[in-house]
């Protein structure tokens, strides 16, 4: 069988958890090539995943007809006009979250893939993690009753680069933050949001408040879906203490609970009566398994001509509650969809 040949176009941590589960890992499939506009840096990504072939020009990837399908996982204000280009050279989309910056540029994205008969894939990975898989199943089972409400937070230990204090190119901590929480309310609700309320503020970066004065750390967003049932979206960048993400779906009849702060199961207890366990450090260690599993799904849907599992539409309509949250902290009112 003759392997999906792959390019990764942006060198970061989440394109390269990506490009290193393509060499070996990925069946059907292989990582045949990296680009990023910094040469030094897609260079190092060519040797560390055993390639020789790099660009630093993504429009070059465009013209190498052995390359079937991309992986875009550079800052998203480009991720619109680089999907629409692979499609309209023929290949396959494997597109990081958040999707884009608006909902225009989603349905460009969407439109330019149906047009040119190419799948297109957005990398919500947590859909992938088997303990959402299995809390998925027992809710459509009953196991819990009627789902009352969902509430997912993401708390990062990092500190926010320099751009995305500008909300207008990040879309803020509801964008780059809880693009994740805001699919996950919608996949275990299996319902759209109907209104919502959010509020948000700068707690540990408060001396770009005056350069960013709409820039915020914390954000809590309150969402009614049209189903009737209730979510929170919770997400706080520079927490320190480590990563943390976590799910709590809230039925008639129980809960589910998802995620654990700690990172291993080694509890020490010392002669001074302390107790220490570590917290988790990062979610590529988190969800590692889950970013596997999400690849070899978007390449089996290339070779079994299916549909993928994490659509464009789920991408468009992450981005537009992003929108929504941040017209809702600006203008402190609830917005209706």
């Amino acid at each position: 069988m003759k392997k999906i040949n792959v390019c990764l176009i942006g060198s970061g941590r989440a394109g390269m958890i990506h490009a290193r589960n393509y060499v070996g890992s990925v069946f059907g499939a292989a990582i045949a090539a990296v680009c990023d506009p910094n040469e030094a840096t897609a260079k190092a990504a060519a040797e560390e995943l055993g390639l020789t072939l790099y660009y630093t020009d993504y429009k070059e990837v465009m013209k190498n007809e052995d390359i079937q399908a991309v992986i875009i996982a550079c800052p998203t204000k480009f991720h619109r006009e680089i999907a629409v280009a692979a499609a309209e050279a023929g290949k396959h989309i494997f597109c990081e979250k958040p999707m884009a910056m608006d909902e225009a540029e989603c349905d460009e994205m969407i439109e330019a893939a149906k047009k040119n008969h190419v799948k297109l894939q957005i990398g919500f990975m947590r859909r992938f993690d088997e303990s959402f898989q299995e809390a998925k199943r027992l809710i459509e089972e009953g196991e819990i009753g009627e789902v009352v409400s969902v509430r997912s937070h993401t708390r990062g230990p990092s500190k926010p680069q320099e751009w995305m204090y500008d909300i207008s190119i990040s879309n803020g901590p509801l964008g780059e933050v809880c693009s994740h929480d805001i699919d996950t309310v919608r996949w275990f609700t299996n319902s759209e949001i109907k209104q919502l309320y959010a509020i948000a503020g700068n707690y540990r970066n408060k001396e770009v408040k005056e350069r960013y004065p709409d820039f915020y750390d914390n954000v809590i967003m309150s969402v009614e879906f049209e189903n009737g049932m209730q979510g929170i979206v919770e997400g706080a960048q520079y927490v320190q203490y480590g990563y943390d993400a976590r799910v709590e779906i809230v039925g008639t009849e129980g809960i589910i609970c998802l995620g654990d702060i700690h990172e291993k199961k080694v509890l020490t207890c010392t002669k001074q009566k302390k107790m220490e366990r570590p917290s988790m450090h990062s979610w590529t260690y988190l969800f590692k398994d889950a970013y596997l599993r999400e690849d070899n799904s978007f390449i089996q849907a290339i070779l079994e001509n299916r549909e993928v599992e994490c659509s464009g539409i789920d991408g468009k309509m992450a981005v537009k509650i992003v929108k929504a949250g941040n017209a809702s902290i600006k203008e402190k009112e609830i917005i209706y969809l």
